[in-house]
């Protein structure tokens, strides 16, 4: 007479087993409720892992993503939580990275005004992750909507803890201790230009910030994207011309890299370039000679190290083992190169 009993409990007990799995391998869509502004996406594990990580630092040029780039965070998370970071967007992250990585869940937290940053579950969840990316957009959103709040802190919590960050494109922008901020910047307002800096180093979108995420070894450093593709090397010359110009630093240097390319950078200053195009590593040697509102820029003596994919590069020494080394210096707002043919990337 028990058997059928038994017969039904364990059906019962296959049928909640089954319920539990579809929960943690279902994307979880967290609506916005009760005034909530932001949006959470996940794959995986319901779950907090609680593993070790590997710090490191991914800096995505923008473009196309890099699988090697993302795999290479993935590692460092020790098989947590992988979480991106976007102002705006959706969830297209999540299927992507959920493919290259043996993660216990890969997440997506959409914050999109300064209440959400505000939320606690939102630092939370950012508490609780292993790795960290910063999707493209647009970083003055990052700093409009993130700087002094929860956000902010939590996120160089995760550093000083040793949690992996990668960012792409605007992400990339706001790893630096020097940002370009893109205060000027608008969607019906084109990029900033380089002819536009180089013409007036004080022109009102010339606008660079510091200290927003605390990298050691990015510190004295402003990093920059989609650097060749977009010709950017005239608007990044002005933005050290202007770090220099008013007194935050006297030889800042620049990581800047071109889309579909990334820098792999060790805690220690180790960084390996991998992906299809080229990777810049300046340093500004002397004061510029001319920095001044509505003056054409003339600046000099500014070193660069090219390296392309393979190449290797040491950022506490600042130097290279591969690549090719010239010199730059701005004239009048005419940017001029020792390299060969007089190349500037």
């Amino acid at each position: 007479m028990m058997q059928p009993a038994m017969k039904r409990t364990r059906k019962i007990t296959r049928a909640f087993m089954l319920c539990a799995l579809m929960a943690a391998i279902i994307p979880a869509t967290l609506p916005p409720a009760h005034g909530q502004s932001y949006k959470y996406f996940r794959l995986g594990n319901a779950a907090d892992a609680q593993r070790k990580p590997v710090p490191g630092y991914a800096l995505m040029g923008g473009g196309s993503d890099l699988d090697v780039a993302f795999t290479w965070l993935c590692d460092r998370a020790s098989g947590g939580d992988f979480l991106v970071l976007r102002a705006h967007g959706d969830d297209d992250y999540n299927p992507y990275i959920n493919g290259l990585c043996k993660a216990n869940s890969v997440s997506t937290l959409i914050l999109p005004d300064r209440a959400a940053a505000q939320d606690p579950r939102v630092a939370e969840i950012i508490r609780q992750a292993e790795a960290i990316f910063i999707a493209g957009g647009d970083q003055a959103n990052y700093l409009n909507f993130w700087a002094d709040t929860p956000v902010q802190k939590e996120m160089n919590d995760a550093l000083a803890r040793g949690v992996p960050l990668g960012g792409t494109s605007a992400g990339l922008a706001v790893m630096g201790e020097f940002v370009y901020s893109a205060q000027g910047d608008a969607p019906d307002d084109p990029d900033l230009t380089s002819a536009l800096a180089i013409s007036n180093p004080f022109h009102p979108r010339v606008a660079v910030r510091r200290a927003f995420l605390k990298i050691p070894i990015l510190k004295n450093t402003l990093t920059d994207t989609h650097f060749k593709k977009r010709d950017r090397m005239g608007r990044t010359l002005t933005f050290l011309s202007r770090i220099v110009q008013d007194g935050w630093s006297a030889h800042p240097r620049e990581i800047a890299v071109d889309e579909k390319t990334a820098v792999l950078l060790e805690p220690d200053g180790k960084a390996t370039v991998v992906g299809k195009s080229t990777v810049y590593f300046m340093q500004v040697n002397e004061a510029p000679a001319v920095c001044r509102a509505n003056e054409l820029l003339t600046f000099g003596n500014i070193s660069v190290s090219r390296l392309g994919p393979g190449g290797q590069f040491d950022v506490t020494k600042w130097q290279g083992t591969d690549g090719v080394s010239y010199t730059l210096s701005v004239n009048k707002g005419t940017v001029h190169s020792t390299a060969s043919g007089g190349a500037i990337y």
